[in-house]
């Protein structure tokens, strides 16, 4: 044979190129930009290149939003939905600086999103927001998102473990020197501690479970992994099959998003949660190498993760929470306030800080819901509470549907979106309360597009922005899917509808609520 001539012999195949978000993130990471911030806000928005302006600001919770060009969105990281009255006024400041841009977003994770701030509003917002112990970081792209947990933590009457300390200990570590700075995608943490704490659409849930093999001693979790909608698939999250003491459940976190930090597709963005990478694998290798991962983190001589077979305590679809009710602590009440489709003002948000100060002990928490809730409220200051404007606006006793309604942002922010969800959603509840009488609360998500970012999988009427034809032409129209249940047994919506029109859509779900849910029509229109 010719030396030249290589072609019998074996090659290794080049390797797979990085994604163009990937060779982004690999050139620079957006935490860096934190000490250049008040610089690049000088230079002005539009002379950021695209990877720094759509993609490496989100390390630091900014987002660009193309449909309000010099517009942006901050994202805080609020752990547990957990917020004081002085950190909301900050927040309320900021947003009332930008008039009539500006508005605040509770979001289906607890969190707060700012929107109308101006590039040069960053650096002193940012600021002031570590004054009062808020962050932003990593609140946003490839990276851990808010911590969600019992929004009833710690005066919750049916709560089996007090969630905050627990998420504050998983964001602390995440956040520290040898936090991931970089994931292949988003991922969603959850700690559940109550009986009705559906945590299954996140990447990682911990649930409370008894000991497996001493069911006298301390509650402990199950894990269960690989939970996400998306426009491609859509997953609840499934046991590992470990056990975990609650204090293994900080470092147990890392040494999971190390190893998807590690492993996980970084070439196929739509192929690249945490869902993906255990189907590779396979559950008992993924679980094997996540283990091996911890004792190394945790060290050898810490206790290792027990076998366990999934079993929990959660057995039943989420509280809305609204409402006075007493907490565990004698003498005292939450005020659940619907905030309809979780949308604030700067007028708002103040009025709520004030309600917590004089009323209760100036804390307030955000619900999974888009609601929020004032605590520790004494007894005898219930009735002044009830008779504060605000709440004629943000309702303790919403409608059957308005109770449960949750709401992407929709078309007015989102450059995905088909529809304008908050407001549609907003319409048609009216109007269909103002027809129907309803023997219970019906679950509503809506969504604008395929991402889902509002969840319509959860929902018993799930509903997502589309197109149809109508009278032919091509008008905004919303997919219906139905029966999704955050129950004891668990599962997602189905797809009932292909495309509804929305002048049709208030007639739709009429009858779908009168066939399916008990409704009754009124003899006299509200």
């Amino acid at each position: 044979m010719n030396s030249t001539d290589t072609s019998n012999e074996l090659t290794t195949p080049p390797a797979p190129s990085l994604s163009k978000v990937e060779q982004a993130k690999a050139e620079l990471c957006g935490l860096d930009l934190e000490p250049r911030l008040a610089e690049l806000a000088a230079a002005g928005w539009d002379n950021l290149d695209e990877a720094t302006l759509t993609i490496r600001l989100k390390w630091l919770g900014i987002f660009f939003r193309p449909v309000t060009p010099g517009r942006f969105m901050v994202r805080l990281r609020l752990p547990n939905g957990v917020i004081r009255s002085e950190q909301l006024e900050v927040l309320a400041d900021a947003v009332d600086r930008c008039g009539e841009h500006g508005s605040a977003d509770i979001t289906t994770r607890q969190n707060l999103q700012l929107r109308g701030l101006l590039l040069e509003d960053m650096p002193p917002l940012l600021a002031a927001m570590e004054r009062v112990g808020l962050t932003s970081r990593q609140s946003g792209h490839d990276n851990p998102r808010n911590i969600t947990g019992n929004p009833l933590a710690g005066l919750d009457p049916e709560e089996l473990i007090d969630t905050r300390p627990l998420v504050d200990a998983i964001q602390t570590r995440l956040l520290a020197d040898g936090g991931p700075r970089n994931l292949p995608r988003k991922f969603n943490v959850a700690v559940g501690g109550a009986p009705d704490s559906f945590l299954l659409h996140n990447d990682l849930a911990f649930l409370p479970a008894p000991h497996p093999q001493d069911p006298a001693a301390s509650l402990g979790f199950t894990v269960m992994v690989g939970g996400f909608f998306s426009a491609q698939r859509n997953e609840l999250a499934v046991p590992l099959g470990l056990w975990l003491r609650p204090d293994q459940l900080p470092a147990f976190t890392l040494a999971l998003l190390r190893h998807y930090d590690a492993h996980g597709n970084r070439v196929q963005r739509n192929k690249s949660r945490l869902m993906y990478l255990i189907d590779g694998l396979g559950l008992e290798a993924y679980r094997a190498a996540v283990v091996a991962g911890y004792r190394k983190l945790a060290g050898e001589s810490a206790p290792a993760p027990l076998p366990h077979d999934g079993r929990h305590l959660v057995v039943r679809a989420p509280r809305d929470g609204l409402g006075l009710q007493a907490q565990k602590q004698a003498g005292f009440h939450w005020a659940g306030l619907h905030v309809p489709m979780g949308r604030l003002d700067a007028e708002q948000m103040l009025e709520l800080a004030r309600l917590a100060r004089d009323y209760g002990s100036g804390e307030l928490r955000f619900t999974e819901a888009q609601n929020v809730l004032i605590v520790n409220v004494p007894t005898d200051r219930l009735g002044a509470l009830q008779a504060e404007p605000l709440l004629e606006r943000f309702r303790l006793e919403p409608g059957a549907l308005q109770a449960e309604a949750v709401s992407c942002t929709g078309s007015r922010y989102c450059s995905f979106a088909l529809i304008p969800t908050k407001r549609t959603a907003q319409a048609v509840i009216d109007e269909l309360e103002r027809r129907l009488e309803l023997p219970q609360a019906v679950r509503t998500h809506w969504t604008g597009c395929p991402n889902a970012c509002g969840q319509p999988y959860m929902g018993q009427i799930g509903l997502m922005g589309a197109k149809a034809r109508q009278d032919g032409q091509m008008v905004e129209a919303a997919k219906i899917f139905l029966d999704g249940s955050m129950g004891q047994e668990p599962r997602l919506a189905a797809l009932h509808e292909k495309g509804v029109p929305l002048s049709e859509l208030s007639d739709v779900l009429e009858a779908l609520l009168v066939e399916r849910f008990g409704a009754r029509r009124r003899t006299t229109l509200v």
